[in-house]
């Protein structure tokens, strides 16, 4: 069972969680910054008039890499719960590659702050954001 097994590391978590390998997430890891890459895939359009990825896949992307960004932090016996999240969708997501990075603002005893930004050709152009608390005790 998924709640019983000890996450190590993000490998760990996206081996584990269904939904991250439909979205075929991919990790780099230079130290403890982590970059996730979320490939494109047709499966991902939401809008084909535009072409736009879904706003579904997107926010799924910005939390699991929040939740990856916290396995490289610790260690936990079960995987971080989101209690509040908030999701802000800045620009179309094209039919390419999409790509997150994510910065622990503050880790307590049993909640931590995460927020995260996704981009596709240009880093310093984010196409969502996210703010999220995760329940980690």
């Amino acid at each position: 069972m998924i709640q019983d097994m000890m996450i190590s590391g993000p490998e760990d978590l996206f081996k584990v969680i269904p939904f991250a390998r439909l979205l075929d997430l991919r990790l780099e890891l230079a130290g403890n910054e982590l970059t996730t890459h979320m490939p494109f895939a047709p499966h991902l359009i939401g809008n084909p008039m535009l072409p736009a990825l879904h706003g579904g896949s997107l926010g799924a992307f910005l939390e699991l890499t929040a939740t990856a960004q916290l396995s490289v932090f610790e260690t936990f016996d079960h995987i971080p719960k989101p209690v509040d999240v908030n999701i802000q969708y800045l620009r179309p997501g094209k039919p390419i590659d999409t790509y997150a990075r994510a910065r622990i603002n503050r880790v307590g005893r049993t909640i931590a702050n995460v927020e995260v930004w996704a981009w596709q050709e240009v880093r310093e152009q984010p196409i969502a954001t996210l703010q999220a608390h995760f329940l980690i005790g």
